[in-house]
């Protein structure tokens, strides 16, 4: 590949500047490197910006063949919220909608007649934040306790994967998981896993607050105190002064924790990254935004990278880059987009700008100095000038001010609103900050990270504001730009169906009731949030969202009727047959044997 291509020379002087270059705070860089994830083991910066360019030189998806969808409630989602019984799809994308009849009739010769038996259609699902290709790295090695409602549940889990993992190789739980999912309402005990996974080191992250060892991953690691731990780091003990077997610490030490485990092989990769892909497609999705983060090489994108170029993607992926070093980013930045433009790629895989980490002194950083909102100023004016978007990664309103004071300062030198610039996060923002959001041009990603809270969290806050978190409905009256997702797989299930349904009850997982009736969209609402709403962040509102002709053809036919199942049951939803692009990446149930193989 690399042969048919002339080296740029700033790519050579990269290499050679920047061996380290992976998404990670500046004070855990050295010793992730030292545990050997810098971005010049396999695939090197190189291969990746080559791989991107090769991507970009040809298409990613063939010929798709045209199908008739009968008999069925097709919810468009277009501009009169149209219902129809049957849609017509051809070269890939929407050719019509209307009735059976009507659709029989415009469908030339040849097309296939698939009967939906009555089930709805909605729009593809576009996940607009979640770390998806890092999740796919792991996924075919990884153990997941998404949807595990007891902790004997989750054991199993991990017992059932010790079956099949060569003795002393790892079992890993990585993370999307709370303890208020579990019957028992409580952590996993260091006997518990070590017996499960008899014969094999065990870690299981919980989001990024703590991790859990069995001995035997404490040996592999070599650990034996709080010494051996990351900056921050300490070993959890009880009241005897014995250890847990918990590692408690910051975000910091979580990163750079994780970062000792070995490495995902490229062929473990590229299955995982092929298995992931599927099962968001089963779930509906077939697009999403990924915003880099921690743990994720620049080299590590080439899973994604090579079924681009093989064909074989089965979801639209949007991918953006965080900075890879404290320090220099906008020198890095600078010469990674110098081959790399905004845009760059094709309806599959493109190249969306920078985030979530622009700054590193301006990432979960409640209090930055003059000289950090400066360095963010700087770079933020750059991007802007450059015609890059950016999305920001920020938790806590009474923290964002600082943000938004940036942005303001940039916006006034360049208009933000045509860049499709965000913010993530900010679960308990406030009207007033959305208004400073909207005046700018600002967009909101926002994800169901509190089904996940626990009460202890909200008891920090007054019943008023609860009740006000996230306030979806004002961000949508005041025509503030809004894209739904999960922040998976590290906080968050990746389930689409667990996001709308708390989007629509605002039930936490433990079943507190937060937002009020007036914070609650309606189900259609919800939905547009999730496809169109997404859709903006990514420039791609006019080619996917909805099923109005001429849009590309991604949709879902589910498993029970979204707009008309009873509340509690949505998250239980699925998709018995997922199109994207016209092909058929995904079916089961009485459509099994209906995927389009590549």
């Amino acid at each position: 590949m690399a042969a048919a291509l002339e080296r740029p020379p700033f790519l050579t002087s990269f290499l050679i500047a920047r061996p380290e270059l992976t998404c990670v705070p500046k004070s855990r860089s050295d010793e992730i490197g030292r545990e050997g994830t810098g971005a010049m083991r396999g695939f090197g910066v190189l291969d990746v910006v080559f791989g991107i360019l090769m991507s970009i030189a040809s298409p990613s998806v063939a010929a798709a063949q045209d199908i008739l969808l009968v008999n069925g409630r097709i919810i468009t989602l277009d501009a009169q919220s149209t219902v129809a019984r049957a849609i017509a799809v051809s070269a890939g994308r929407i050719a019509a909608v209307g009735t059976d009849a009507q659709m029989r009739a415009v469908s030339p010769p040849g097309t296939r007649e698939i009967d939906l038996g009555g089930r709805t259609v909605i729009p593809g699902l576009i996940d607009s934040h979640i770390h998806a290709i890092r999740a796919g790295l792991t996924f075919s090695t990884q153990v997941n306790w998404i949807g595990a409602t007891s902790l004997r549940d989750a054991l199993e889990r991990i017992r059932e994967a010790a079956k099949t993992t060569p003795p002393g190789g790892w079992i890993v739980v990585p993370g999307g998981w709370s303890i208020q999912q579990f019957s028992e309402a409580r952590r996993p005990s260091q006997n518990e896993i070590a017996q499960a996974a008899s014969g094999h080191p065990v870690y299981v992250q919980m989001s990024y607050v703590s991790a859990l060892l069995s001995p035997m991953g404490f040996e592999k690691l070599g650990i034996s105190g709080d010494a051996d731990l990351p900056a921050n780091g300490r070993l959890e003990r009880d009241p005897e002064g014995n250890p847990t077997g918990w590692v408690n610490g910051d975000l910091g030490t979580i990163v750079a924790l994780y970062a000792r485990l070995p490495r995902a092989t490229v062929e473990q990769a590229a299955e995982g990254t092929a298995r992931f892909f599927r099962e968001l497609n089963r779930l509906g999705i077939t697009g999403i935004s990924d915003p880099g983060g921690h743990n994720l090489a620049l080299d590590q994108y080439e899973a994604v990278l090579r079924m681009a170029r093989e064909h074989a993607l089965t979801l639209r992926v949007r991918y953006s880059l965080c900075a890879p070093h404290a320090g220099t980013e906008l020198a890095d930045f600078q010469e990674i987009t110098d081959r790399l433009p905004m845009g760059a790629g094709d309806d599959w895989l493109r190249f969306n700008g920078l985030g979530e980490c622009v700054t590193w002194g301006m990432y979960n950083n409640e209090h930055p100095d003059a000289a950090q909102l400066a360095q963010f100023e700087n770079v933020a004016l750059w991007a802007a000038r450059a015609g890059l978007t950016i999305t920001v990664h920020w938790n806590n309103e009474s923290s964002v001010h600082f943000l938004l004071d940036a942005l303001e300062h940039v916006g006034k030198q360049v208009p933000l609103a045509p860049l499709r610039w965000s913010i993530a996060h900010v679960h308990d923002a406030t009207p007033a900050t959305l208004a400073r959001m909207r005046a700018l041009g600002v967009g909101w990603l926002m994800q169901n990270r509190l089904y996940f809270a626990a009460p202890s969290f909200l008891s920090a806050y007054q019943r008023s504001r609860i009740e006000q978190m996230p306030p979806i409905v004002s961000a949508m009256r005041m025509g503030l730009p809004v894209g739904g997702g999960t922040d998976a797989d590290r906080v968050m299930s990746y389930n689409p169906f667990v996001a709308l349904q708390w989007m629509l009850d605002g039930h936490t997982i433990s079943g507190q009731s937060t937002r009020v009736a007036a914070e609650i969209p309606s189900r259609e609402e919800a939905l547009r949030i999730y496809t169109q709403g997404s859709a903006w962040f990514t420039h791609d509102e006019g080619a996917r969202g909805s099923l109005a002709p001429r849009m590309l053809a991604d949709l879902a036919v589910l498993s029970d009727d979204f707009m008309r199942v009873p509340l509690g049951e949505i998250g239980r939803i699925s998709s018995v047959l997922t199109m994207v692009g016209g092909r058929i990446v995904t079916a089961d149930g009485p459509f099994a044997g209906f995927e389009v193989a590549r």
